[in-house]
């Protein structure tokens, strides 16, 4: 049974490089069924493509063979890779952070640095092209696995896990009286801010649905954002244009505006300088 491909790269639809990426894949085989997970990650991102992997990779078919091509450094020594995650699913990639938060949470169980020599697209017509990877690298590479002309164990060399490239990933810590966190990822259709508080962290520390929190976000020492909001499991129970937190399909502390766009509104972006602070009224 041939492998399902699911594509995620930084290239937009604004040019021929998808169309091309997935030519070469229905030229080694037509019958592979390729999906797009987003071709919109920003630009040389490979945090936001390291997250999104995160986001979705665990709801599909055990085998599916994941392709996430957000790569700044093409073209130079970083590994080109195939990881195997110890859930089941395979990861086409450049090692460069982007496999950091399947490390995480799903584990890799192994990583194989791919053959070029074999598993390297190669066209008199064109020659060498060191510029486009996803296409002549990790897309054919990816292909040949999903058809079955090659076996994982073909990829390429072995290399130690210990060796993959990781970007720190920053835990939330409870205080008496506050939960800290990062506003860790942003939603970039609704410009909610996703934060990296569990929600059992944030029910442990005893918020219910409709109760408000102080809610403060700094961008390193400056205050950009402090408010009292509710808390809602449904943006069905808060008023249009408001600002509410909610738990996000991860199971993550976020902050949204309702029928809105906090993070344009507000001047919110993702990363450890983002600061976020959930407090009681009674423990200011």
């Amino acid at each position: 049974m041939k492998k399902l491909l699911v594509f995620q790269t930084d290239f937009t639809y604004k040019e021929g490089a998808v169309a091309a990426m997935y030519g070469v894949v229905k030229s080694v085989d037509p019958d592979i069924e390729i999906i797009t997970a987003t071709h919109e990650i920003p630009q040389y991102d490979t945090w936001s493509a390291s997250y999104r992997l995160y986001q979705y990779v665990d709801f599909w078919p055990k085998g599916t063979i994941f392709v996430s091509v957000v790569d700044p450094g093409v073209g130079t020594s970083r590994k080109a890779c195939v990881a195997k995650t110890k859930n089941g699913y395979y990861i086409v990639t450049p090692d460069n952070g982007s496999l950091t938060h399947a490390d995480r949470y799903f584990g890799i169980e192994e990583v194989r640095q791919i053959d070029e020599t074999v598993n390297r697209l190669h066209r008199e017509d064109n020659g060498f092209v060191s510029v486009f990877h996803g296409r002549d690298l990790f897309g054919y590479c990816a292909a040949r696995l999903a058809s079955g002309i090659i076996s994982y164990e073909e990829v390429g060399p072995v290399y130690d896990v210990s060796q993959i490239v990781r970007h720190e990933i920053h835990e939330a810590s409870v205080f008496e009286g506050r939960i800290e966190g990062m506003i860790e990822i942003k939603d970039p259709n609704f410009g909610n801010a996703w934060t990296n508080i569990p929600l059992q962290d944030f029910l442990n520390f005893g918020f219910r649905s409709g109760d408000k929190v102080h809610t403060s976000v700094y961008r390193y020492d400056e205050l950009i954002f402090d408010r009292e909001i509710p808390y809602y499991d449904s943006f069905g129970k808060a008023e249009d244009h408001s600002v509410m937190v909610y738990n996000n399909e991860l199971n993550k502390m976020s902050i949204a505006e309702v029928v809105g766009n906090l993070c344009a509104d507000y001047g919110l972006d993702f990363g450890p300088e983002y600061k976020v602070i959930f407090r009681r009224e009674k423990d200011l």
